[in-house]
């Protein structure tokens, strides 16, 4: 059974950072595309950022330069640091595998980040 677990959230002042990581395990980590989505207060939830299996990176304009995203394919883990961050990047993270017939299949929890001004 495919589990992903986030943690690292928290709440920062805008300016600050925060590491946000993804246990995995259930499936072999390295073979699948990984990817960081949100939704904020309010809104859908949108996709900002990805990594293949070979560590090519895409970021959502948003947090292009601010946030990186990586794996540690050893370690089973998802990374996201966030830097720089600001008001609007609050919301639930939650990280996601595994592209399936064309859309993303395993899905975390989530962890909340809140930036306060």
């Amino acid at each position: 059974q495919v589990q992903l677990v986030e943690s690292g959230g928290g709440s920062v002042q805008a300016g600050g950072s925060l590491k946000l990581s993804c246990a995995a395990s259930g499936y072999i980590f390295g073979t699948c595309e990984m990817a960081w989505s949100r939704r904020a207060p309010g809104k859908e939830r949108e996709w900002i950022s990805s990594i293949s299996t070979g560590g090519f990176t895409t970021y959502e304009d948003s947090v292009k330069g601010r946030f990186t995203i990586s794996r540690d394919n050893a370690k089973n883990t998802l990374n996201l640091q966030m830097n720089s961050l600001k008001t609007e990047d609050t919301g639930v993270y939650s990280c996601a595998a595994c592209y399936i017939g064309g859309r993303l299949a395993y899905w975390g929890r989530g962890t909340q980040v809140t930036v306060s001004s």
